[in-house]
């Protein structure tokens, strides 16, 4: 193609379409710019640019333009076109589009789709279910015990997304979108997903179908008003790159998301070209997929845009997409920051004005640019707003800081009655850099005493020192420790490590005033985990984090975690004590650990070649919910109002608080003496994910666990959650440990010896299962008679 011979129609009239149709002009393949139907910041004031009458839907008309003036690449701005297939209609004439497929683009236009997509394609995400019956969405509302998002499958202009906070509100929202139709065709069927938590990320990629690139990750502010309060918009501000996007989270993104995105839709007979956007929550499980849009998003385009460098055409990049080209280009950005505020009409996104008139200052850099959105030129030539998101500021500096700065300076410039805009865009981002800017001063000045941290560090040192054993030499407060191997009787030992935190049940003890059984449980949940590997627990290390330290509430807890190394057999030799205000209110603290242990060559378990179909799975009673699953819990216990200092419903001896703080049982003891007689084959430790996902992790791929779920007693306390909560047996399955701590597998002849060894050791033994064939497509643990259950 010839320098200046590329024309392009470019179809939209939003903030994304004025900034791609100025970033383009500035390309000199670019003979002419034509925007159906455009906007006021496209109508004049840009190089080779021109506003066409023609409506986005009209295929036909935009089809029959494009021909007449030889136009060979077209754009499509805005989701709607695209779902309706536009693609396709200039497919048929010859006419490349960067653009998807109407069958790519459903990824956007039907939600119940892209989530059926994402689980075929192992992409994560929030758990979910899609619905046409409103009856059967209501019941699984009402049986998750997670909060939800309510949304329309189908496009509503970026509002049927429905947040409620209570089980009544999303009975609310699903009536509103399948029987009210508040978004008409759009809620025929809905998705009901968990409510991921954490910070949103919008990351642009460029595809063609093959080779995917993506842009610097911005972040979006969707609520009206400061603070992130007030209702949903289509966006109130960007910016980018998001300081929270670190190159090993964008790196994982890449890996785990968006390649395997373009992979699976080129495998699923739809290849992607054109601009994906994928909505990820950075949550505490890693990132996870909200949403895909197939375009640009608006106003998420104004601001990375505004970073690519001078050298990078995107017309270069458009034509290399659509040719399939995409790795012959190369894409720069520059190392500065981009924002952007838009400016709304009085009362978006409830009812505004429309015709009210804009003006202008001079803007004399060429580090800040106004994008008009909802704009329009009226019949006397004047500049007038004609939709709710009505005009934008951008800005481009070093620093975020200056980049908001100058953002705002140009929202000065822009003068329109009644006119609303957020004060706060980047916030989060600024606040982490101011957070980091008071540590200029002193500690002190900080919140961090570091006099204090001392004293906490003499008065745990008697609690430490108890825990001394035969190899391990550790000064509490020092750098380290060490452990002599050869001194605690080891030959040709195997180092094996494990680490882990506590969980939400830390709330639980930060409310009560009960501070020691969680620091058990912080051992207890690492030491089973060597003692299934066969190893035995040698050493643990400690962290725990604060907002200020207290030194009753610390001491309390690591006298927990000393306890929980006693009945372990674990030396305590150091761990990390941190303040760091701003990160956690005040009261607040969490904390992780990590055990370290050791095992003979050739003893670790679990022994996979030996296990086979017909061993017996024996299991270890636990002590109570030890400390997985307290998210669902709390909430259920939230959920009939009850004070953790009330009589406990399934324990009249107890508080409710006291009870569920009892700690999680440490099996070490019990259990190293009969895996040194060489009487178990394999250990599955019940944590998260429950009997029917933790007891296949010791088993090779062919064989499966089938347990019977009458074969022991179900402990009060989960009875009670089961039924409180309505808690769909499945899911408890996976949820809680309904009694059982620990599952053992064992030869059938040596059932009666283990049961004996282990109850001498204070074990509850009950013979709940078998080892069976796998079979291919099923769950790899079968449960029966749960009814049993509760």
């Amino acid at each position: 193609m010839s320098s200046s011979s590329l024309r392009i129609l470019l179809v939209g009239n939003g903030g994304r379409e004025h900034a791609l149709a100025w970033k383009l002009s500035q390309s000199p393949l670019i003979d002419q710019i034509y925007v159906a139907p455009g906007n006021g910041g496209t109508a004049k004031g840009l190089k080779n640019v021109q506003n066409v009458p023609i409506d986005g839907g009209d295929f036909s008309s935009l089809v029959k333009f494009a021909v007449e003036k030889e136009v060979n690449l077209v754009v499509p701005g805005p989701e709607q076109p695209l779902v309706d297939g536009i693609e396709k209609h200039f497919r048929k004439v010859g006419i490349p589009c960067f653009g998807p497929s109407e069958a790519a683009a459903r990824m956007e236009g039907s939600k119940t789709f892209s989530k059926d997509f994402m689980k075929k394609h192992n992409i994560p995400t929030a758990e979910f279910e899609n619905f046409t019956s409103f009856e059967k969405a209501k019941a699984y509302v009402a049986s998750v015990g997670h909060d939800v998002v309510i949304k329309a499958s189908g496009l509503a202009a970026g509002k049927g997304v429905l947040l409620p906070t209570t089980k009544e509100e999303a009975y609310e929202a699903l009536k509103e979108i399948m029987e009210d139709r508040a978004f008409g065709d759009a809620g025929n069927e809905v998705v009901v997903e968990e409510l991921l938590e954490g910070d949103e990320l919008s990351i642009l990629a460029f595809s063609d179908g093959y080779t995917v690139v993506d842009l610097p990750p911005a972040q979006d502010h969707k609520r009206a008003l400061d603070g992130d309060q007030g209702p949903n918009t289509g966006g109130m501000g960007t910016y980018a790159p998001a300081p929270i996007a670190t190159p090993a989270v964008i790196e994982e993104i890449r890996n785990t998301i968006i390649k395997p995105t373009i992979a699976g839709m080129r495998k699923d007979g739809f290849p992607f070209v054109g601009l994906l956007f994928t909505g990820i929550m950075l949550t505490a499980k890693g990132p996870k997929v909200l949403e895909y849009n197939v375009r640009f998003g608006d106003p998420e385009t104004q601001s990375v845009l505004l970073l690519l460098s001078k050298d990078t055409d995107l017309a270069e990049v458009f034509l290399a997409s659509v040719e399939h080209r995409l790795d012959a280009i190369t894409l720069k950005t520059t190392s500065q920051f981009a924002a952007t505020v838009v400016v709304s009409a009085g009362g978006y996104p409830g009812k505004y004005n429309k015709g009210d008139k804009i003006e202008i200052d001079p803007i004399e850099t060429d580090d800040t640019v106004i994008f008009h959105a909802g704009t329009a030129i009226n019949a006397a030539g004047d500049l007038v707003s004609s939709g709710g998101r009505v005009i934008a500021a951008s800005a481009v500096a070093d620093t975020l800081e200056e980049a908001v700065k100058k953002a705002y300076v140009g929202v000065d410039k822009i003068h329109l009655k009644d006119k609303h805009y957020r004060r706060d865009i980047a916030y989060r981002a600024l606040g982490e850099a101011s957070k980091k800017q008071a540590i200029e001063f002193t500690y002190a000045d900080a919140g961090v005493s570091i006099d204090n941290g001392n004293s906490f560090v003499e008065r745990i040192k008697p609690r430490v020192k108890a825990t001394a054993r035969v190899g391990a030499d550790a000064e509490l407060g020092g750098f380290g420790g060490l452990f002599d191997l050869k001194a605690a009787g080891y030959r040709d030992a195997l180092i094996v490590a494990a680490t882990d935190g506590i969980g939400t049940k830390v709330k639980i003890a930060q409310q009560t005033g009960i501070n020691d059984t969680v620091g058990i449980d912080l051992v207890a949940m690492n030491v089973n985990d060597l003692v299934v590997q066969g190893a035995e627990p040698l050493m643990f290390l400690d962290y725990y984090a604060c907002s200020k330290l207290d030194l009753d509430v610390a001491a309390d807890f690591v006298t927990g975690v000393a306890e929980g190394c006693l009945r372990s057999g674990s030396a305590l030799i150091g761990g990390e004590t941190a303040e760091m205000p701003g990160i956690y209110h005040d009261g607040e603290y969490d904390a992780g650990g990590t055990a370290i242990g050791a095992v003979e060559r050739g003893q670790t378990l679990p022994k996979l070649d030996a296990l086979a179909e017909g061993d017996v799975l024996l299991g270890l009673a636990s002590d109570g919910v030890h400390s997985n699953g307290f998210s669902l819990v709390r909430k259920i216990v939230s959920h009939v109002g009850l004070s953790y200092d009330d009589t406990a419903p399934w324990d009249g001896t107890t508080t409710v608080g006291k009870s569920l703080l009892t700690p999680t049982r440490i099996y070490v003891k019990s259990l190293l003496p009969v895996i040194k007689q060489d009487l178990i084959l394999g250990l599955a430790h019940i944590t998260g994910g429950g009997l029917v996902e933790n007891t296949p992790r010791m088993l090779p791929d062919h064989l499966g666990a089938k347990i019977d779920a009458s074969a022991w007693p179900v402990l009060p306390v989960f009875k009670w959650l089961g039924k409180t909560g309505n808690i769909p047996k499945h899911e408890v399955l996976k949820t809680l440990n309904l009694g059982i701590g620990m599952v053992v597998a064992v030869r059938p002849e040596n059932v009666a010896k283990v049961t004996q060894l282990l109850t001498d050791n204070g074990e509850a033994v009950y013979r709940i299962g078998e080892l069976v064939n796998a079979v291919a497509g099923e769950p790899r643990t079968k449960v029966i008679n749960e009814d049993s259950l509760y």
